[in-house]
């Protein structure tokens, strides 16, 4: 059988253009309600999507001192939310991001545990470190963590949590195997009090681009969201991501690569080129300029809109995260503006935007499916929930027309959605086993 697409749901409140929520369609009002992120995720089942994505953030989004309100919220909690969604939904993979730079291993591996029963099987996390310093504030930290601590406390962390979910048996009666870590981070000894997961652990996603988030990926991820926007590097990203799973003993079929993808789609070219001069009409200048700022690392605010992104001082200052290198490459290549600039990354917060028809972004998902630059996408609408029905009424019959997206669920986990084993007990600890002295 020829490989298929596998997709993602990636929800953002109000839509992930930053004026999205401000679109005549979007119910600005109700992003914090129930019923916005429902409708969403059962649309995202109605298409048959693999899973259901839900971010995470950790504190207040400004920047230097300011604070810009004309946006939307960010995320609710993602395990409340998604052990809501359980309830609503039958086959959605359930994928929530929680760091674990500001968390403990215990409390996460309960959590997602639960979420894996309460879901018959469909619960994720996505494994993060916080690299933020206004995060740390919160946590009765003055800053954040190094770069490289981060990610040998978060390798330890999901060893510690995937020793618990495998200190219980399939069954409540079974036996605890309690577990005796102490490590640099970590000093836990104990069972969890519910049996292990339905699906052994939760699917295991991670979404870093830096050198070590890489790395991580390669020993950890059974799922990695990335950001790429050329089919070139896109292929060159995903044969990197598979030479370095090598190195722990891992085969490039133990994970789904999807690079996250934001398509405006219109009926016709003229009309979604419409609807991208309506959305870029709704986006406050101060907005869009906060958002580039935010993602660069630079302040640009007092500076004029016209001037040309400066490029070279911004990577003098410090070096770009993955994200920002790409629009940064973009700029210097198109010479982009400041304003340009701000509207590109406003358009699609540094991923693959797409502007055009669902025939010609069924050509480029499946372009990308053919030539190996990826294993799915992470579907980002500009705005919910009019974008997301469109796609699912249009985009993904005209897939499965073609052969590249399935017709209905074949299994009931997340873990069968994505075509990966359920892991045996003690399965990372052997892979760690590979890990460089």
């Amino acid at each position: 059988m020829a490989r298929q697409l596998h997709l993602g749901l990636f929800i953002y409140p109000g839509g992930h253009h930053i004026a999205g929520w401000r679109h005549p369609s979007t119910p600005a009002a109700g992003v914090t309600g129930l019923d916005f992120y429902r409708t969403a995720a059962q649309l995202a089942e109605r298409g048959k999507f693999d899973l259901f994505f839900v971010g995470d953030t950790l504190f207040t989004r400004e920047k230097d001192g300011r604070f810009f309100g004309r946006q939307a919220v960010s995320n609710l909690d993602p395990v409340s939310l998604l052990s809501t969604l359980s309830s609503v939904t039958d086959k959605l993979g359930l994928v929530g991001t929680l760091s674990t730079t500001y968390h403990e291993p215990f409390a996460i591996a309960g959590k997602f545990a639960t979420l894996d029963h309460l879901s018959a099987g469909r619960a994720g996390w996505n494994v993060v470190t916080t690299w933020e310093d206004r995060a740390s504030l919160n946590f009765s930290r003055q800053q954040a963590m190094p770069k490289a601590d981060r990610y040998v406390r978060g390798r330890e962390f999901v060893d510690v949590c995937t020793a618990l979910w495998d200190s219980r048996g399939d069954s409540p009666a079974a036996p605890a195997r309690p577990i005796d870590h102490r490590g640099e981070s970590f000093t836990v000894a104990g069972a969890l009090p519910v049996p292990r997961p339905v699906q052994g652990w939760p699917v295991l996603v991670q979404a870093g681009g830096s050198p070590p988030g890489l790395e991580f990926a390669a020993l950890v991820a059974e799922a990695v969201f990335t950001a790429q926007t050329d089919l070139a590097q896109a292929r060159e990203f995903r044969l990197s991501t598979h030479a370095r799973m090598a190195r722990y003993g891992r085969r490039p079929d133990e994970v789904v690569i999807m690079p996250g993808l934001s398509p405006l789609i219109g009926a016709t070219e003229a009309e979604a080129l419409r609807l991208e001069r309506e959305l870029a009409d709704l986006v406050h200048p101060e907005v869009g300029v906060w958002m580039l700022s935010e993602n660069l690392g630079f302040p640009l605010y007092d500076r004029q809109p016209d001037e040309l992104l400066p490029v070279e001082a911004i990577r003098a200052v410090k070096k770009p995260t993955a994200n920002a290198d790409m629009l940064l490459t973009t700029a210097a290549r198109q010479k982009l503006t400041i304003a340009d600039s701000a509207r590109l990354i406003a358009r699609s917060r540094a991923h693959h935007g797409f502007v055009g028809t669902p025939e010609q972004l069924a050509d480029l998902m499946e372009r990308w499916l053919r030539e190996g630059a990826c294993d799915g996408f992470n579907i980002m609408p500009p705005y919910f929930p009019e974008q997301l029905t469109v796609f699912v009424e249009q985009v993904v019959p005209e897939l499965q027309r073609r052969g590249v997206f399935r017709e209905d669920y074949e299994g009931s986990t997340l873990r069968e959605h994505l075509g990966l084993d359920r892991p045996s007990p003690g399965r990372f600890q052997r892979m760690l086993a590979h890990v460089p002295a």
